[in-house]
């Protein structure tokens, strides 16, 4: 499992904007470099309530905007991340912060070079990533928000079709920017629980090496595969899968009503297959992933997700996920989601619900409180439940 030690629409992405060119476009989902670089999720329209911090450091953003009309974007932004749990077992409260430099080169016409760097603190003891297994629950309730320190998470080449029916890409990657995703999969803007981030039983890497594409199949079909490093390590990136040869591989077929809403309306299958590791530590890993969401009227995004797997090193072994996104004007985004999960060697199931408002002060600053509530927490048997508060905050220069 990653998100970058967790370690983001399916894609063979060939648009976050309903009018963007087939050649700007990789392979892409709602937590990827192409998608942070858009604001307001790619929605046409947006009313923003404010312009901070774009009216205060002016002359700054002016000179982004020119760089960007030469063909390279970036942004530089930091994602704050408090949690506080009622549970009878650990430290109570959580948090941790993101510092995020990310970017892309259209070096030529039909090729872009992708870049991000991060670093990740834990603010104490615990990193919000592992605050569930603190408070009890076998849930990842802070995805992504660990204290890995510097890690190169991409930086990868993107090669396109100039007619837009196939798409590569090749280097440092991360898979959870695309293999078996959604709309509402990024936690730095969605959810915040892997149950409703990257699915739970998938075991994805780490960011490392790999090579991975998308292959359009006429107008509503698609395919999108990968073989990426299984041993993938982010804060020391190297070339160690080309002498262990293990691998993480997928391959995901998928329907959508258009190449612009790639991850906005989409239907897929996923199968994956990891390899297992040469000193005995990781048993071959496998299994398959189905989702469903469709985004109805620009509004309302309801969305269905199971997974199993098998010998599992994932935090599932089964899982069934459905909720609702509902996105509101200046591109505020409410969501609820519901999960049952059983774990490998454990008898007992686990329910687990999340509830979030992303106020969208300005295209560049993001407020979200958080609630989840985790019925029968599966570490922690003499607890019946266990509500989780959080707070999250988003801002980009």
């Amino acid at each position: 499992m990653s998100r970058s030690t967790y370690g983001a629409a399916t894609l063979l992405a060939l648009s976050l904007l309903p009018n963007a060119t087939l050649a700007q476009q990789g392979l892409s989902g709602p937590s990827s470099v192409e998608a942070d670089l858009t604001p307001d999720d790619g929605l046409t329209d947006p009313q923003p309530r404010t312009e901070f911090p774009r009216n205060v450091l002016p002359g700054y953003f002016s000179w982004k905007d020119g760089l960007a009309e030469n063909g390279f974007r970036f942004n530089l932004d930091y994602l704050a991340l408090g949690q506080w749990s009622d549970s009878d077992l650990g430290e109570g409260e959580t948090g941790g912060g993101v510092l995020r430099f990310y970017g892309n080169w259209q070096a030529t016409e039909n090729g872009s070079l992708t870049f991000k760097i991060e670093n990740r603190r834990a603010y104490g003891d615990i990193a919000p990533q592992f605050f569930g297994f603190d408070s009890g629950a076998l849930s990842i309730t802070g995805t992504a928000f660990n204290d890995n320190g510097t890690m190169l998470t991409n930086l990868f080449w993107t090669q396109r079709d100039p007619e837009g029916r196939w798409t590569v890409q090749i280097g440092q990657l991360d898979l959870t920017d695309f293999v078996d995703v959604y709309g509402l999969v990024s936690p730095w803007t969605s959810f915040q629980n892997l149950a409703f981030n990257t699915n739970p039983t998938i075991n994805v890497p780490n960011p490392g090496l790999g090579i991975a594409g998308g292959v359009k199949l006429g107008e509503n079909f698609y395919v999108v595969g990968a073989v990426a490093d299984a041993k993938g390590d982010p804060t020391e990136p190297s070339f160690d899968v080309f002498e262990t040869g293990e691998t993480f591989k997928s391959i995901e077929i998928g329907y959508t009503s258009g190449t612009d809403r790639i991850y906005f309306d989409n239907i897929h299958l996923t199968v994956w297959q990891s390899d297992a590791a040469e000193d005995g530590s990781r048993a071959e890993d496998k299994g398959a992933a189905f989702s469903a969401a469709w985004f109805i009227d620009n509004t309302w995004m309801p969305f269905l997700r199971a997974g199993v797997a098998e010998g599992t090193a994932a935090l599932y072994e089964r899982s069934l996920s459905t909720g609702l996104g509902w996105y509101r004007r200046n591109n505020d985004l409410a969501g609820i989601g519901l999960n049952w999960a059983e774990a490998k060697d454990i008898d007992e199931t686990q329910f687990t619900t999340e509830a979030f408002y992303r106020f969208n002060i300005s295209p560049d600053l993001q407020i979200t409180p958080s609630i989840q509530y985790i019925r029968d927490p599966l570490l922690n048997p003499g607890q019946d439940d266990l509500t989780i508060l959080g707070l999250r905050a988003r801002i980009v220069f």
